[in-house]
C-alpha cells in the first residue's frame, strides 16, 4: 500500500520550487510597486498602460502570500497558472511565441503545481502520477 505522506526530501523538493515561485512574484511585484518607471518600456510593447503596473504587482502579490500558505495554497496555484497563462497569451498575440518571457512563464507555471504536489499531500491524492 503506497503511502500519500511525502519523504523528506520530496517535501524539502516541494518547498524549494515553491520558494522560488514565490521569490519571482515577489521580486515582479516589488518592481511593479515600487519602481513602474523601469517597466514602461515592456508595458507599452504589450499594449498594458505604464500605470496598470501597481495593480498588476497586488494581483502577483496576492498570488504569492496566497500560495506561500499551507492552507490557501492550492487557490494561490489556480490564481498563479492563471496570472502566467495571460502573461504567456499576451506574449503570443505579439508574435513572441517561444520567447523567453513565455518560456519563463511556462517553467513558473510547472514550478508551481510541481512544488503543491510535492509538498500537500491532497493535491497527489486529486492528481496522482502512479497508478
Amino acid at each position: 500500500m503506497q503511502s500519500n505522506s511525502p519523504s523528506t526530501a520530496a517535501q524539502w523538493v516541494g518547498r524549494i520550487l515553491s520558494a522560488l515561485v514565490v521569490l519571482a512574484l515577489l521580486a515582479d511585484a516589488a518592481i511593479s510597486l515600487f519602481a513602474p518607471a523601469m517597466l514602461k518600456a515592456e508595458m507599452d510593447a504589450t499594449g498594458f498602460a505604464p500605470s496598470s503596473a501597481p495593480a498588476l504587482g497586488v494581483i502577483m502579490l496576492v498570488c504569492a502570500v496566497l500560495y506561500s500558505m499551507p492552507r490557501t495554497a492550492p487557490l494561490g496555484a489556480i490564481l498563479i497558472t492563471g496570472f502566467f497563462g495571460g502573461a504567456i497569451c499576451t506574449h503570443f498575440r505579439l508574435g513572441e511565441i517561444g520567447s523567453p518571457p513565455q518560456l519563463i512563464c511556462l517553467a513558473l507555471g510547472i514550478m508551481t503545481w510541481a512544488g503543491l504536489y510535492f509538498r500537500n499531500p491532497t493535491v497527489r491524492k486529486l492528481l496522482p502520477l502512479s497508478a
